[in-house]
């Protein structure tokens, strides 16, 4: 199968069960896309299962599709950069702090408990998973997603202080948690053993190398914007800031998401306020508003799809059940413990730890770290629990986040 049909077939399934969502469900896009697409994908399971149906050539199909490749390497970056674009960077640097010690401080703990709560879990339902791989998967499972979250912050009512705390740690935590991801996968994996030092290493070049990579091309581009008053050139300069800035970024073994969130942070304010007209800034957003939402609804499609290619065999099934309500926990944990900390110094809106629990979705960058692990028979145990996981987040919590921010803001705050 060659790339263009690859994407041929993303894109039709895609505008199909879009179509499908605003004509009969009308869920929010991204949410309905992957319900449509797993519903899709488990009736054909069930059809092959009678001997009706043709179910081998579209598990051949989601297998060919790289999914970690085409996210990790591919789309993430556009996903990034748009979302960073309509993020104020002053309301940002206001809560630098929390975000910072969130995305950083936050993702070791959350791994460190989902790892040794999950070893627990499996070695009780007698699923054998090495404590390094349990590991693995808190650091798979702890970031937030920024694509998810992003998708979701635009329909609820949270308080502007929280969301941009929200938004700000979902945008940075992906960053830290892959470095975390590829020090464990190392030592799991037989790659090599990661160091205190070797990781530290790791942690200052790839994202201190990404976050200083990102501002100076961010930079360059902004003084090209400056330099011309035509939008198309200057639509087709952002393409190629988040089109060739991420390959290199990638090439260069840099963080190349957080570089797409920093150079999207200085296009979408100090570029707009200072290099752009108003018809540049209309047509941009309309043009990267576009580009979001179609490779979103790739995307959830994708997801949605994977079910075809799962373990959906009962004892891990029951493992990824129970997995659900730990990975909650440790959010809850990891998050309450640094809120009352930074609490002495910062005010946080009322109820901010329930709301950053429940509005802490995990989306396709876990699955795509799960799928980029080597063959085994762990890597199998793994990526079902995080997609049955993911699941969870995406259609459970992302549904319910409104009613429930609605619900805990209408209380009043305890003292």
């Amino acid at each position: 199968m060659t790339l263009f049909e690859m994407i041929a077939g993303i894109v039709t399934l895609a505008g199909v069960f879009g179509w499908l969502n605003y004509r009969f469900l009308r869920l929010p896009p991204t949410i309905g896309l992957m319900i449509i697409a797993m519903a899709f994908s488990l009736a054909l399971v069930g059809l092959a299962q009678t001997g009706i149906g043709w179910i081998d050539p579209f598990k051949a199909f989601v297998r060919e599709v790289d999914f970690d490749a085409a996210l990790l390497r591919g789309m993430l970056g556009a996903l990034l950069f748009a979302g960073a674009l309509h993020v104020n960077i002053d309301d940002l640097a206001e809560q630098k702090g929390v975000v910072g010690v969130l995305a950083t401080v936050g993702i070791l703990v959350s791994t460190v408990l989902v790892g040794a709560g999950s070893w627990y879990l499996f070695s009780w339902l007698d699923v054998g998973i090495p404590f390094v791989w349990c590991l693995l998967f808190g650091a798979l499972i702890s970031p937030t997603d920024p694509i998810a979250v992003g998708a979701i912050l635009k329909r609820v009512g949270v308080p502007h202080s929280l969301e941009t705390k929200i938004a700000g740690e979902s945008l940075f935590n992906d960053g830290v948690g892959v470095v975390v991801f590829l020090a464990i996968a190392g030592l799991a994996t037989g790659g090599h053993e990661p160091t205190p030092s070797a990781v530290g290493q790791l942690l200052l070049f790839e994202v201190g190398g990404g976050l200083l990579y990102g501002g100076l091309l961010g930079w360059i581009v902004y003084r090209m914007l400056r330099s011309v008053d035509n939008y198309q050139v200057e639509i087709l300069l952002t393409l190629a800031l988040v089109t060739g800035g991420y390959a290199l970024a990638n090439h260069l073994h840099l963080s190349g998401p957080l570089a797409m969130v920093v150079a999207g942070l200085l296009i979408g304010n100090r570029g707009r306020r200072f290099a752009m007209s108003d018809n540049t800034r209309e047509r941009l957003d309309a043009f990267w508003e576009l580009v979001d939402e179609m490779l979103n609804a790739a995307l959830f499609v994708l997801i949605g799809i994977d079910v075809l290619i799962i373990d959906t065999s009962p004892s891990l099934l029951l493992a990824a059940a129970l997995a659900i309500p730990l990975v909650l926990l440790a959010r809850w944990v990891s998050v309450g413990v640094l809120v009352r900390l930074l609490g002495r110094v910062r005010q946080f809106s009322p109820h901010a730890v329930k709301i950053l629990t429940w509005g802490g979705l995990r989306g396709g960058i876990s699955v795509a770290l799960a799928l980029s692990l080597p063959a085994g028979a762990e890597r199998g145990t793994l990526v079902t629990v995080t997609y049955v996981v993911v699941c969870f987040s995406i259609i459970v919590q992302g549904l319910s986040i409104g009613p429930v921010v609605k619900r805990l803001l209408a209380q009043p705050r305890p003292s």
